[in-house]
């Protein structure tokens, strides 16, 4: 699967342009900051997630002045040519295509286009909440297995409907109420029993590879260690039944997959609050390139690889150690500055003021 060429029309502050990728070899965008380099790879992610990796809602996505932005990605995969078109409204509801064909969830872009992106907010995943641990996980899950992450839709979609209920409740459980408890909560359970478990299996998976990474990059082996935490114990929905007098006076649903927790440690201490700047962007990049390799081995050829600017947060040591985890595929990589020497462009595009993009050679 690769990449062929990519349309955007009124995308961010990009009015219109069209980029032609190598299919084999990193494809270099360069430019100031602020100039839009970073909105190619947006555009490219949103293309196969329906979501902006910057956790932007949709209606920042649409250029100022205008109603609406376009997307247009041709892909290879083996011998077929398929072309991804996505229209996204700043109101009212957006839409995707593959070969004109409706796309209603994420799972239906799988076979089209696959990214995993590094940018200088990974770090998020180690310093932030545990909701940035969770949303790395179940993004995995996306690339490496498409059954989990409908669970992982599922479950979302039944939080909104208790969340509903509960906040109408009004802190009084009639019976009404809890009948329809009932309904969300046999559905919670099946869903997020599911959608924890493959959680559970995923970071048995990552681990070891987490492990072998961090070491690399930090050039010396280091004691990691990564734990799923339930926020219940047992059967899921008799954990619900427990807290359901909780959950109705509080109008919130307290336990399930959305209050879990991936716990990481460095030699056994937490690394959201005992380990360096440094080793937290480490474990942060090691995460990322476990993640990448999983998704290769498992699925026989590497997602397209989206490197947002992540050489200006590392020195030549982790740079060096970055490129070198990373197995062969098509890569885009945006960059303010000089990219490591050991990059070699296939193509550069350079991104003026004002979002203009213009082809400028096989070199950086």
């Amino acid at each position: 699967m690769h990449l062929v060429s990519l349309a955007v029309t009124d995308f961010r502050n990009l009015a219109s342009t069209v980029i032609e990728l190598d299919p084999e070899g990193t494809t270099v965008i360069t430019g100031l900051n602020g100039a839009g380099k970073t909105s190619l790879l947006e555009a490219t992610a949103y293309l196969a997630t329906l979501q902006s990796f910057r956790g932007s809602p949709k209606e920042a996505l649409v250029r100022r002045g205008t109603e609406r932005a376009i997307l247009r990605a041709e892909t290879r995969v083996e011998d077929r040519t398929l072309t991804i078109e996505a229209e996204i409204q700043a109101t009212g509801r957006s839409r995707t295509q593959v070969n004109r064909q409706a796309v209603r969830r994420r799972g239906d872009l799988h076979e089209a286009l696959r990214v995993t992106v590094f940018s200088p907010e990974d770090i998020g995943v180690v310093r932030a909440g545990p909701a940035d641990r969770r949303r790395f996980l179940d993004e995995t899950l996306a690339v490496v297995d498409p059954k989990a992450a409908r669970s992982a839709e599922e479950v979302e979609k039944v939080l909104r409907q208790r969340a509903a209920l509960l906040r109408g409740a009004g802190r009084t459980l009639r019976a009404e109420t809890a009948a329809t408890l009932d309904v969300w909560d046999s559905r919670l359970d099946e869903s997020g029993s599911r959608l924890v478990e493959a959680r559970e299996q995923l970071v048995g998976q990552l681990a070891p590879l987490v492990t072998e990474h961090y070491a690399r990059l930090a050039g010396e082996h280091t004691e990691v260690g990564m734990a799923y935490v339930r926020s219940w114990t047992g059967p899921l929905l008799e954990a619900l039944a427990s807290a359901r007098d909780k959950d109705v006076q509080r109008g919130v649903s307290t336990v399930g997959p959305h209050r879990d927790e991936l716990e990481l440690t460095l030699t056994g201490l937490p690394s959201r609050t005992h380990a360096s700047q440094g080793e937290q962007r480490s474990l942060a990049l090691a995460l990322q390139l476990a993640a990448h390799q999983l998704a290769t081995e498992r699925l026989g050829s590497a997602p397209v690889l989206l490197l947002d600017d992540v050489f200006s947060e590392l020195d030549p040591l982790r740079s060096r150690a970055l490129l070198q985890g990373l197995p062969p595929g098509q890569a885009m990589l945006t960059t303010a500055q000089p990219a490591p020497p050991e990059v070699a462009a296939a193509k550069v595009y350079a991104v003026a003021e004002g979002g203009h993009v213009v082809a400028t050679g096989g070199t950086v």
